[in-house]
């Protein structure tokens, strides 16, 4: 989130040519903490929407559980 970019922790997770990668890679370190080389193009965005769905169902359950502990 915004919190993480100020601080310069944020994880990026980059497809693509692998040299183009490394040209990269000094950059990124600027802004973020974690760049990991996930392989070819798209498999960026590929482990982005993978850890996203991963987060959501997390946040999901802990709202479903705080309802179901309301209403008991």
């Amino acid at each position: 989130g915004v919190g993480a970019a100020r601080a310069g922790n944020l994880t990026f997770m980059v497809g693509g040519v692998e040299q183009e990668f490394n040209a990269a890679k000094e950059l990124l370190t600027c802004m973020g903490s974690n760049v990991i080389y996930c392989g070819e193009v798209g498999t960026g965005q590929a482990a982005k929407i993978c850890n996203n769905m991963l987060l959501a169902i997390s946040m999901i359950g802990t709202a479903e559980a705080m309802n179901l502990g309301i209403r008991f």
